[in-house]
């Protein structure tokens, strides 16, 4: 998926996990595959998830940015309401995969789809629930770190530029230039609040119609209020939407700038994915859709 992405060999990573966490030896350990972008994922018997990161960087960098997700991921726990993994250990790097590793806990449940709860009204309250409750959690006096998204919306004018080139043959690029000239222009709509960052389907899990279960929290920090309304775009039809939209009571800015950071996030996925991960291609192209059919911008 990546042109630095690191050779994941399930034999020796599966040496690796034994080696250095012998308690898990006498468990089965399988890769996962999962839609994932930035992690290989092994699962360790019934509780336990190994996570290998795919880019390759130095291995003190790594070992610092695992700590730090650590971190958040703990704080992350303190203020879902939802279940969330729990960090277990760091790996060391071994001569075969050349970075530290993350070892954490086992939450049960089914991955969410973009279409699947699109029209259940308990799962957009779940939803609602979980931003509400994340948006209430101190900042401690931090701010956004100015990485990703969820600070200024025309800082990501350059990467918007790189998408639409590459998106010629498989979009309507004139029409999607058009929206996002509207939308970068949107005021700021509040000061930051605490937020998950990256509420996409892969980072849910559901049972039957309910939310049991948020992945990948390790972002979690100050940002724009709206980033983490992606979720209703990237997850639910117009009339769930709208229920999230009145139990969080966002504003016009608000909800059309959370639009924004669905459009930025989705415009990369289309291309970027289109031929290594078509999973988060399509999940690009039906948010597109879903902001085309309903956005007046």
């Amino acid at each position: 998926m990546h042109d630095n992405q690191v050779h994941i060999d399930a034999d020796v990573i599966r040496g690796m996990i034994v080696d250095q966490f012998p308690q898990y030896r006498d468990e089965r350990i399988e890769r996962l595959e999962t839609a994932g972008t930035v992690n290989a994922i092994f699962r360790i018997g019934s509780r336990v998830a190994a996570r290998f990161p795919l880019r390759k960087m130095e291995p003190v960098e790594c070992a610092e940015m695992l700590r730090r997700e650590a971190a958040a991921m703990t704080e992350f726990s303190k203020h879902s309401r939802f279940a969330t993994p729990r960090p277990l250990g760091l790996g060391r790097p071994g001569v075969l995969y050349p970075m530290p590793w993350a070892v954490q806990s086992w939450i049960e449940g089914d991955v969410a789809t973009p279409n699947g709860l699109a029209a259940s009204t308990r799962f957009a309250l779940d939803i609602a629930d979980l931003i509400a409750s994340l948006r209430a959690a101190d900042t401690h006096g931090r701010h956004f770190d100015g990485q990703g998204r969820g600070g200024n919306l025309p800082d990501h004018d350059d990467w918007m530029e790189v998408c639409f080139k590459n998106s010629e043959d498989l979009l309507d690029v004139a029409r999607l230039r058009l929206m996002w000239a509207r939308l970068r222009e949107l005021p700021p709509s509040g000061p930051h609040v605490m937020s998950h960052r990256d509420l996409i389907p892969a980072n849910l899990l559901v049972h039957g119609e309910r939310l049991v279960g948020v992945l990948d929290a390790g972002s979690f920090g100050p940002a724009d209020p709206a980033l983490d309304l992606v979720a209703a775009w990237h997850l639910l039809d117009r009339d769930r939407r709208e229920i999230v939209r009145a139990h969080l009571g966002s504003g016009d800015v608000e909800w059309k700038r959370g639009a924004a950071w669905a459009f930025q996030q989705a415009m990369g996925l289309v291309w970027y994915y289109e031929r290594s991960n078509p999973r988060m291609s399509a999940l690009g192209r039906n948010t597109l859709s879903r902001l085309l059919d309903d956005l007046d911008v």
